[in-house]
């Protein structure tokens, strides 16, 4: 898969800097924020008529881009 990338490298390397210099916690917590962020946005994409059951299948398809195993 081809990325695209727009950003010029030497602020690539000071963004990559900036949150390296953050302590583990921070970076894990972003992290968790960011996860959370597109699951909301998954879940916000979702008919608001599915079934619970059919929602957390369609969420895992989403975010895992597999069916969920079992």
């Amino acid at each position: 898969m081809s990325v695209m990338n727009d950003t010029p490298p030497e602020i690539e390397r000071l963004v990559r800097e900036r949150i390296m210099a953050r302590s583990g916690e921070e970076r894990f917590r972003m992290g968790v924020e960011m996860f959370e962020a597109a699951r909301a946005m998954v879940r916000a994409s979702l008919p608001p008529d599915l079934p619970e059951p059919e929602r957390k299948r369609q969420l895992f398809k989403r975010i895992y881009g597999s069916e969920l195993p079992g």
